[in-house]
């Protein structure tokens, strides 16, 4: 079975793949979509973790009619304040491909720009998801779920150590 863990990126998205790496009876990547162009092509019994993965849900659904699926999120005042920060250091990155691309232009203020996108990306996975195997997981309070998502996946591994690394911080920067 493979798992996709959709979200608007900034909401522990790598702390939540280090968890995952701790399934012994899984692959696990962050973000390895950009390395193959988006072919979507991951091996069975993989574990992808990608922000990006919000673009191609359709694409997603009739590769992978069995995936199991997980809608990561985070406080979205945080998530909206972390792109915020990183958005003048990393001009290429999710908020200014949508801004630029998406909407086609800078409308509002940056942190109502961030609202936006956070609030579209968190909408889409909700819809696509309303009749999919998922489970809806805030990474602050992740310690307390992944013991249940663990088990509906079938996971083999060191539980143990998966629940240490959701104490962890990766990726945080500036407002994290």
């Amino acid at each position: 079975m493979n798992v996709f863990v959709l979200c608007t990126g900034r909401c522990g998205s790598m702390t939540f793949e280090r968890a995952c790496r701790h399934a012994s009876n899984y692959t696990t990547a962050h973000e390895s979509g950009h390395r193959m162009r988006y072919s979507l092509q991951y091996p069975d019994n993989h574990i992808e973790v990608d922000n990006r993965l919000a673009w191609f849900l359709g694409r997603l659904h009739n590769m992978y009619p069995t995936a199991y699926y997980v809608h990561l999120r985070r406080d979205a005042e945080a998530v909206v304040r972390s792109y915020a920060a990183r958005k003048a250091s990393e001009p290429t990155k999710m908020l200014h491909g949508f801004m630029c691309a998406v909407k086609q232009g800078w409308h509002a203020g940056l942190l109502a720009e961030a609202r936006e996108m956070v609030a579209t990306v968190n909408a889409n996975i909700g819809h696509f998801l309303r009749d999919k195997r998922h489970t809806v997981m805030n990474i602050e309070t992740a310690i307390h779920l992944f013991p249940v998502f663990w088990k509906q996946i079938a996971a083999e591994g060191d539980l143990a150590a998966a629940l240490a690394e959701l104490a962890e911080r990766y990726n945080g920067g500036p407002a994290g």
